[in-house]
C-alpha cells in the first residue's frame, strides 16, 4: 500500500525503558490540527511514564520527516480565532517537548519543512540522514516561522535563523543543519541512523533519570516565557494566514 492510501496516525509504545512516538500523514507527514494535538498529548504522557527514561520521536514512511503545516487546513482557516487555534497546535507541541522531563531523540529520515524544522529543533538530540535537507518556507506563503522560531533560533543562533527565514524557497543541506547545530549527527544511510539512535538510547536508558531531568532543565534555561510567547506568535500567524496574499500563495503551492 502506498503512503497516499494510508490513514494518518500518532502512536507510541514503550520497550526496555524507551518510549517511541511515531506520527504519519499521507501528505509527506504534514501536520493538521489533529496530529498536532495528538503529538502534544503523547509527549506529555510519555514524560510521566515511570518505566521509560528516554523518548524517540519519529515519523512514518521513508521519505519526508515532516512537511510542516497542512496546506488543506491552512486554506480552511477563515477567522483569527481558528487561525490562533491551529497555530497554537505547534506551540503546544514545542512546549510539550520543552517541558518534558526526558530527553527527546529525533529520528530525521527525510526532508524537514517549516514545522518539521521546529520539531527537529525542539528535540534534545537529532540524528539525521545525510539527504535530510531543511527549509523554513513560511515567508513564501505569506506568514513566517513565528511559532517555531524560538526553538530554531535556540539551536542554530540568530544569524542562521535569519538566513533560513528570509531565504524561504531554497533548501539547506543536512550538512548545513549539522554545522549550525540543528542536527547532532548525520548518517549515510537509514540503517546507520537507526544504529546511531540504538547506541545512544541504550546508553541513556542506563543513565540516571534524575540527572537527565536536571540536565534537560539546564539546557532549556531562558525559555520559561514560551507558554505565553508561542501563543503570541501563533496569533500573528493566525492573522497573516487570512490575507489574500497567503491564500493565493498556498493555492499555488498546492497546485505544484
Amino acid at each position: 500500500m502506498s503512503d497516499l492510501n494510508k490513514e494518518p496516525y500518532v502512536k507510541s509504545f514503550t520497550q526496555q525503558g524507551v518510549t517511541t512516538i511515531e506520527f504519519f500523514h499521507p501528505q509527506s507527514n504534514s501536520l493538521p490540527g489533529k496530529i498536532l494535538n495528538a503529538l502534544a498529548e503523547e509527549i506529555e504522557s510519555a514524560g510521566k511514564l515511570k518505566d521509560s527514561s528516554v523518548i524517540v520521536l519519529r515519523s512514518g514512511g521513508e521519505k519526508s520527516f515532516c512537511a510542516g503545516a497542512s496546506f488543506d487546513e491552512l486554506m480552511s482557516i477563515n477567522d483569527e480565532k481558528t487561525g490562533l487555534l491551529f497555530f497554537s497546535g505547534f506551540a503546544n507541541v514545542i512546549n510539550a517537548m520543552r517541558l518534558c522531563p526526558k530527553f527527546i531523540i529525533a529520528r530525521i529520515q527525510g526532508k524537514c519543512v517549516g514545522g518539521g524544522v521546529g520539531l527537529a529543533a525542539a528535540s534534545d538530540y537529532a540524528i539525521a540522514l545525510n539527504t535530510a535537507d531543511i527549509k523554513l518556507s513560511e515567508l513564501a506563503v505569506g506568514i513566517g516561522p513565528f511559532v517555531v522560531g524560538p526553538a530554531v533560533e535556540r539551536k542554530v543562533g540568530k544569524s542562521a535563523f535569519t538566513a533560513l527565514s528570509i531565504d524561504a524557497t531554497n533548501w539547506r543541506s543536512s550538512q548545513w543543519a549539522y554545522t549550525n547545530g540543528l542536527f547532532s549527527e548525520i548518517c549515510s544511510s537509514v540503517e546507520k541512523v537507526d544504529e546511531a539512535i540504538e547506541n545512544l538510547i541504550t546508553t541513556l536508558s542506563k543513565s540516571s533519570p534524575d540527572a537527565m531531568k536536571e540536565l534537560k532543565s539546564v539546557f532549556w534555561q531562558g525559555s520559561e516565557n514560551w507558554d505565553a510567547l508561542l501563543k503570541e506568535r501563533a496569533a500573528i500567524s493566525g492573522r497573516l494566514v487570512l490575507s489574500s496574499f497567503s491564500k493565493n500563495a498556498i493555492e499555488k503551492f498546492k497546485a505544484k
